[in-house]
């Protein structure tokens, strides 16, 4: 199983949009792929139609308690994906974590061996705390959603630091697979700014598919689905499409294999 985190520090960047629409475009290619809601917000959990009444296991038991990561996971509506939920709870786990040792490879030795999925993305909070770094220890490599604004590169900046200090001291192995660029609105040169100096900076590091601002995309979330199945012709939908694709032949040919 191949572990992508989605991680970016700044909130409202279409980090949890991203890793609910990609991992449905995954599972429907084929891909059996699991998505762990890491964000005490359950916004995942919620998007995918998760209600709290089917939250009774949830990514705190994992971290906090070492459940059996088997014993968390949930079926969603959509086939081939699955989802460990997260729960308010979560937002104790980094005090409670803080006398543990090992405290920032909870995840990682939770996910160590696990043979049931193809795949695997977890949905970071915005923040770079115990819980992201968990999840940049646990994973293979990291997507970062970045939205087209002013301040984008000032955030990336930041995050690709606690990059370069997990690989020294938790993860040498830890890779990007790449940025992808939201809320991108052709209509505000700002916008085509942002994404010119972006590419500047991290030329193929940045996706060439780009994620539109649209509307169905807000929408869906309060519908309990992805955009994917809630209006799959949008623009947005078929922005994650795209996004995949490129996704896979980004991954080592080994991993596509599977």
């Amino acid at each position: 199983m191949i572990t992508i985190a989605i991680a970016n520090q700044k909130g409202g960047v279409g980090k949890t949009t991203t890793a609910i629409n990609i991992a449905t475009a995954m599972a429907a290619t084929g891909w059996r792929t699991l998505l762990i809601d890491l964000d005490p917000q359950g916004n995942a959990s919620t998007g995918m139609g998760v209600g709290s009444e089917a939250r009774d296991l949830s990514s705190y038991d994992l971290l906090v308690d070492e459940v059996p990561l088997s014993e968390t996971i949930v079926k969603t509506g959509i086939p081939g994906l699955d989802l460990v939920p997260a729960t308010v709870d979560l937002s104790g786990a980094e005090i409670e974590l803080v006398s543990v040792e090992e405290r920032a490879e909870r995840l990682s030795r939770a996910l160590h061996n696990h043979r049931g999925h193809d795949i695997c993305f977890i949905d970071c909070p915005p923040s770079l705390g115990l819980l992201t770094l968990n999840a940049l220890s646990a994973a293979d490599t990291l997507l970062v959603p970045l939205q087209c604004e002013f301040f984008a590169l000032e955030g990336l900046s930041q995050l690709l630091q606690t990059v370069e200090r997990v690989q020294q001291a938790l993860n040498p192995s830890l890779g990007i697979t790449g940025i992808a660029l939201t809320m991108f609105d052709r209509r505000n040169n700002l916008t085509d700014q942002v994404a010119d100096d972006v590419r500047e900076c991290l030329g193929n590091l940045v996706f060439e598919t780009v994620i539109p601002r649209n509307v169905r995309l807000s929408e869906a979330p309060s519908h309990g689905m992805p955009a994917l199945v809630y209006d799959h012709s949008c623009p947005g939908s078929r922005a994650y499409i795209a996004l995949a694709r490129e996704l896979i032949g980004r991954l080592p040919r080994e991993r596509k294999a599977a």
